[in-house]
């Protein structure tokens, strides 16, 4: 029964997570701005935590099955 969530959840929080990671290595590939008004370094280094770990809280959400 509680299974239909975690799927679900994991389903969301990894392919969040993995879009995330391909969209900035994408922009940061092209030299494009990742996001506007902030630093590069800084922008990069967020988005790049943020992506891995929303990929991490998916596995671990498929692991919990």
């Amino acid at each position: 029964m509680e299974s239909g969530p975690a799927i679900f959840a994991g389903t969301a929080f990894a392919l969040f997570g993995a879009a995330l990671l391909l969209w900035t290595g994408v922009r940061v590939a092209h030299r494009e701005p990742v996001a506007h008004g902030v630093a590069t370094g800084a922008a990069i280094t967020l988005t790049t935590a943020f992506g891995a770990v929303f990929l991490l809280l998916g596995v671990w959400c498929f692991g919990r099955l």
